[in-house]
């Protein structure tokens, strides 16, 4: 066999099976996050004043729409889940004239079928209370006098803070409950045996001190008297000048349809129906307003820890150059560079957005505890304000993940020297 022959039964070999016979190199999301956290660890001070700006705004974030969400749970649960709390009061004629409601009025609305519970209270409006008669009457704090029926908290949901509440018996006698704001502005803290407050121009015992009664504020700045004492020594005249009552929650805007001709039915014209958990809602709306306003605080200092994050990337490739060099040289396309810095970027980020949420969440509890609520954080909260602080990292990567991927390997390689 001739050397010709031998060369033409040879197989020939071609550019492309060369380039198949050498390995692709790959750059597997494993190595590319251990080395991103090598690298975030060797500069781990830096790291942690980049990922600040980010942990600040996801915190922010997040325990803005947790306290709301905790205030909201709150809300639910002064409303009596259903918010089937409903109020008459006292209104006008058709001529201006003061319309009183019947005395009557109570135990008729309690007849009706939804109604679950009834109270009412009286105002008395030439009673004044003043710690001492000593006092003068213009320094009376403008506390109001209510004669009040012993059902009061139980329909409006209301506790005790001190001492007890009015009973079948202490509505008989000059006994006294006060209101939380009432309390506190005639200085009662306490009420031990012996505690008076100068009512209506006599000493009544003070017997209790409420808790804030949301659905109801105009509880917390009065004195409660029962309507036998009143009606008795005070000269109330037995009329209720407001009445709560809850319904069925499917039933509320059947039972408010049907209360002025219940409440009065001589001149219907003259009730006023309401409902508290309307006024809770537009102070909710009102929160609402507020937690949007935090929420885009939040998103200006996730924005301004983007831009550190990208600006601490830059310098970080112009400080790696002779490391990027060597990748490259050693067989590291600019694929995997720019991938890598990437990687470092969002990873940079995203403990950063880690750091927020758990800072968020303990803003949250504080706020929770101190108040008396639930703590509530939504996992959406806890999972957008990661997802959040990760995209922030990705964009905030992307120019200096393309200025490492452009840097020609001579270049990068001439820094070592």
């Amino acid at each position: 066999m001739n050397r010709a022959a031998s060369r033409a039964g040879a197989p020939a070999v071609t550019a492309p099976a060369v380039a198949a016979a050498v390995p692709r190199s790959r750059l597997r999301a494993g190595d590319a996050l251990r080395t991103a956290a090598g690298s975030l660890r060797s500069r781990s001070w830096r790291a942690a004043l980049s990922a600040l700006g980010i942990a600040i705004g996801i915190g922010a974030g997040v325990a803005v729409l947790g306290v709301s969400a905790s205030s909201r749970a709150a809300l639910l649960s002064e409303l009596g889940r259903e918010g089937n709390l409903l109020t008459v009061s006292a209104g006008q004629d058709v001529t201006g004239a003061p319309a009183p409601l019947p005395v009557a009025a109570p135990g008729m609305i309690a007849r009706i079928p939804p109604v679950q519970t009834v109270t009412a209270v009286g105002y008395l409006p030439g009673a004044l209370v003043r710690r001492t008669a000593a006092v003068p009457a213009v320094n009376s704090g403008g506390i109001s006098v209510l004669a009040t029926q012993t059902s009061l908290l139980h329909t409006l949901g209301g506790q005790v803070a001190r001492g007890a509440f009015l009973n079948a018996a202490t509505i008989h006698y000059p006994a006294v409950v006060l209101g939380a704001i009432a309390a506190r502005t005639l200085g009662i803290t306490r009420v031990p045996p012996g505690t008076l407050v100068y009512l209506g121009g006599q000493y009544f015992s003070v017997v209790g001190i409420l808790r804030p009664v949301p659905l109801a504020p105009e509880i917390d700045q009065a004195a409660l008297v029962g309507f036998p004492v009143a009606n008795a020594q005070l000269g109330l005249g037995g009329h209720a000048t407001e009445i709560y009552l809850r319904s069925q929650p499917d039933q509320v805007q059947a039972v408010a349809s049907v209360l002025p001709f219940t409440a009065n039915p001589a001149l219907p014209e003259g009730v006023q129906v309401s409902l508290p958990s309307q006024v809770l809602a537009a102070r909710a709306q009102a929160r609402s307003a507020l937690t949007g306003l935090f929420l885009a605080l939040g998103g200006v200092a996730v924005g301004v820890g983007g831009i550190g994050i990208a600006n601490i990337m830059v310098i970080s490739v112009l400080e790696r150059r002779a490391e990027i060099g060597l990748r490259r040289a050693l067989g590291a396309t600019r694929r995997h560079v720019a991938a890598q810095f990437l990687t470092e970027s969002a990873l940079l980020s995203a403990l950063g957005g880690l750091g927020g949420v758990l800072l968020g969440a303990a803003a949250t509890a504080g706020y929770a505890v101190s108040t008396g609520q639930a703590v509530v954080v939504p996992p959406e909260a806890a999972g957008g304000g990661l997802a959040v602080a990760i995209a922030v990292g990705v964009v905030a990567g992307v120019y200096p993940a393309v200025r490492a991927a452009r840097l020609p390997p001579a270049e990068a390689l001439r820094s070592m020297v």
